[in-house]
C-alpha cells in the first residue's frame, strides 16, 4: 500500500483507521472521504480529505485517479440495528458503495478491503467456534444479507478480474474513541462510557447472551496485516473470521466490576437486537486467519476494560 483511499472515513472504524493509517504511510498517503465533511474536520486536518457520496460513481473515480489510489478501504455501512428500520437503504448504500469501489478499483488496478460482519452469520450456522467456511443462507437482517452478498462481490472481482479484494469478519468492535452507531453489539461499548458516567448500566440485550468482540487496536491491525499480507498464502479472502473475545453481559460487568466493584446493571431488552444477537455466533473459529497471515489478537477481556476505563476516564 502507497497510496490508500478510506470511503466512509468519518464512521466508527474509519475515524480510527484514518489515524492509524497515516502514522504508519504518512499522512499524505493516506485520503480520507466522507459525505460530510463537517464530523470529519479532525481527520482534514491532519492530511487530504475529500467530500464523497460514495453511490457517486463518477467522483468516486475522479478522486482515485486525483491521488494516484492504489488501495481503497470501503467502510460505507448501515449498521445492524439501523439497517432493519429502512432495509432498501441499507442495500443501497451498503451494496453501491461497494460495487462502486469494486468496479473502480478493476478500472484502475487498486485493491480492496471491505468489512465483513459475524452478522453474515444467521440461526442455521453452528453457534460456537463458528468454522470459516459453514452455512449461510438463515440471515435474518439486511445487514447481514449484504455481508453475505460483500464477501461473495468481492470474491466474484477477484476470480473475474483479478482485483486484490480482502476481508475480515469482525466482531463486535470496542472504542473509546467514537460513539456507537446502531449496532447489535454496541451495548458492550456503551456500557463502559456509562461505568464512568452513572455507576450503573440499562443492558438491552439478555443475560446469557454470547458474542464475539474486539478491542479496536487489534481490528485496526488486523485490516492493515491482512492487507500487507502475502497473497501467495491466501486460501482465503473474503472474509475471514478473526476473534479475540467472547463474553456475555455477565463477564463484562465482572470485568468492570474488578475496577468498579459498585457498578450495576439491570436490563431492558430490546427485541431486534435481541434477535438479531441470537442468530449470530457465540464465538469465532479463526484458525484459517492464524495459519494464512499470522494473525493473532493482543487484548483479551481483562486488558480492554483495564484500557478503556483508564481512557475514558481522562477523557
Amino acid at each position: 500500500m502507497k497510496k490508500i483511499l478510506i470511503v466512509g472515513a468519518g464512521g466508527q472504524i474509519g475515524s480510527e483507521l484514518v489515524p492509524h493509517l497515516r502514522s504508519i504511510y504518512g499522512n499524505n498517503n493516506v485520503v480520507a472521504a466522507d459525505i460530510s465533511a463537517e464530523k470529519c474536520k479532525a481527520l482534514a486536518e491532519a492530511g487530504p480529505f475529500e467530500e464523497l457520496n460514495a453511490l457517486d460513481g463518477e467522483g468516486f473515480s475522479a478522486i482515485v485517479k486525483k491521488y494516484n489510489i492504489d488501495t481503497i478501504f470501503n467502510l460505507v455501512a448501515l449498521l445492524s440495528a439501523t439497517g432493519e428500520k429502512n432495509p432498501k437503504l441499507a442495500w443501497d448504500i451498503n451494496i453501491g458503495a461497494l460495487t462502486n469501489s469494486l468496479y473502480i478499483a478493476k478500472d484502475n488496478n487498486c485493491a480492496v478491503f471491505t468489512p465483513s460482519s459475524i452478522g453474515a452469520f444467521g440461526n442455521d450456522t453452528p453457534k460456537d467456534k463458528t468454522p470459516q467456511d459453514t452455512l449461510q443462507r438463515s440471515n435474518t437482517t439486511i445487514y447481514g444479507v449484504c455481508k453475505v452478498t460483500g464477501e461473495l462481490l468481492s470474491d466474484y472481482y477477484f476470480n473475474r478480474f483479478g482485483v486484490d479484494t480482502r476481508s475480515v469478519r469482525f466482531p463486535g468492535l470496542i472504542s473509546y474513541v467514537t460513539l456507537p452507531g446502531g449496532g447489535t453489539t454496541d451495548y458492550a461499548v456503551e456500557i463502559y462510557y456509562d461505568a464512568i458516567r452513572k455507576g450503573s448500566f440499562t443492558c438491552n440485550v439478555k443475560e446469557g447472551t454470547y458474542m464475539d468482540m474486539m478491542y479496536m487496536p487489534d481490528a485496526l491491525r488486523a485490516a492493515v496485516e491482512l492487507m500487507e499480507a502475502d497473497p501467495a498464502r491466501l486460501i482465503h479472502r473474503n472474509g475471514f473470521n478473526i476473534a479475540a473475545m467472547s463474553f456475555d453481559p455477565e463477564g463484562i460487568l465482572a470485568a468492570i466490576r474488578k475496577y468498579k466493584p459498585q457498578f450495576e446493571m439491570d436490563y431492558k431488552v430490546e427485541p431486534l437486537k435481541q434477535a438479531n444477537a441470537d442468530s449470530w455466533p457465540n464465538s469465532l473459529d479463526d484458525t484459517c486467519a492464524r495459519q494464512e497471515w499470522d494473525w493473532k489478537p493482543e487484548y483479551d477481556l481483562d486488558a480492554m476494560t483495564r484500557d478503556m476505563l483508564e481512557k475514558l476516564a481522562s477523557r
